[in-house]
């Protein structure tokens, strides 16, 4: 096994345990950054012309919205939990477009919307992370 190997073995086996060991809102906070870390991967990709990367990161995006919406508590959440729907659809509608036109303002204009939603979740106080919220996975 190479250097290299060992190295991605063990980012892997890190990022499996920060998963397992987190609380429900600590995996939104990942999603969330993970989400924010593929656009900026994806804006690199079409700035050095690798068009199938960047089409690979923006499935990538799709995909962990899509979790974060459905993990959505209508319920709970009320008009919140709609709104941040409806944001979530249409960041997807926006990453879409910037796939299909190679256009970086949409790209930007969804890490700037994902950034100002992963701030607000990050802002949330400790004390009230544990009760269940409308934008994240009911605990």
């Amino acid at each position: 096994m190479t250097l290299n190997n060992y190295a991605q073995q063990y980012r892997q086996n890190h990022l499996e345990g920060t998963v397992m060991e987190a609380s429900p809102h600590r995996l939104v906070a990942l999603l969330l950054a993970g989400a924010c870390e593929r656009i900026r991967l994806a804006e690199a990709c079409m700035a050095r012309g690798d068009l199938a990367r960047k089409g690979k990161a923006i499935g990538e995006v799709c995909a962990i919205i899509g979790h974060l919406n459905g993990s959505l508590d209508h319920e709970a959440g009320g008009e919140i939990a709609g709104s941040l729907s409806s944001l979530y659809d249409y960041v997807i509608r926006r990453l879409t477009e910037a796939n299909l036109n190679n256009d970086e303002s949409a790209l930007h204009e969804s890490l700037v919307l994902l950034g100002e939603i992963e701030a607000a979740w990050n802002a949330i106080p400790v004390e009230q992370q544990q009760r269940p919220a409308a934008m994240g996975a009911s605990a």
